[in-house]
């Protein structure tokens, strides 16, 4: 008994060195949004871009955003080839690129807060910042000119990005799938085979 207590007690002591030889790993109360926030604003290199098709329905205009290569307006109506943007995600955060799909030319905003179109898109004046906001509306700051925003007036022309603020109705938008010219979704038809269902023959077998 006496040499089972002796086994006992040595494993313990021994477990006990080898844990106070380990450095802690890890510390109470670490806080990571400093790190994911300075993360989120570099470019991400490594990773596959996502790309997304949609359009951007203004709030004020009631119209949707669209890319006429230089000009650039909130004045298209639903499904229109102008108004159909190829949406890429920039960073592993939500830091987006915006091409109009026909024009090829990306939406930027320059150093005087102009809404413009880009051949070219890599510059940071053709990055943006998605922010959703409460109200499921979703608001494009610029991620080069921090607090200015996309935004259009209610006769679909652009506002300058130092004249806009975030809560301003102005600035929000809300992301629609294209309509399908032509074309109505319906739902699908299923079809049960039973032992009563009949053969349709051809009238004039050939």
């Amino acid at each position: 008994m006496h040499s089972v207590l002796s086994a006992l007690t040595c494993l313990c002591l021994h477990t006990l060195l080898l844990c106070s030889e380990i450095p802690a790993s890890t510390e109470e109360n670490v806080d990571f949004r400093n790190h994911v926030e300075n993360h989120t604003r570099l470019r991400d290199d490594v990773s596959r871009k996502h790309v997304r098709l949609y359009q951007l329905y203004s709030r004020t205009s009631g119209k949707h955003l669209q890319v006429l290569g230089r000009r650039i307006n909130a004045k298209g109506e639903d499904g229109a080839k102008y108004a159909q943007l190829l949406v890429e995600t920039d960073t592993f955060g939500s830091q987006v690129r915006i091409k109009g799909k026909e024009t090829d030319h990306y939406l930027c905003m320059n150093k005087k807060g102009k809404l413009v179109g880009k051949l070219n898109g890599r510059s940071k004046e053709c990055v943006f910042i998605e922010k959703v906001l409460e109200n499921n509306y979703t608001a494009l700051m610029s991620a080069k000119y921090t607090g200015w925003y996309v935004g259009f007036t209610k006769k679909g022309r652009p506002r300058k990005g130092p004249k806009t603020q975030e809560n301003q109705q102005d600035v929000h938008f809300m992301k629609r799938y294209p309509k399908v010219q032509g074309e109505t979704q319906k739902p699908f038809k299923f079809t049960t085979v039973t032992k009563r269902t009949r053969r349709i023959r051809p009238s004039n077998p050939s």
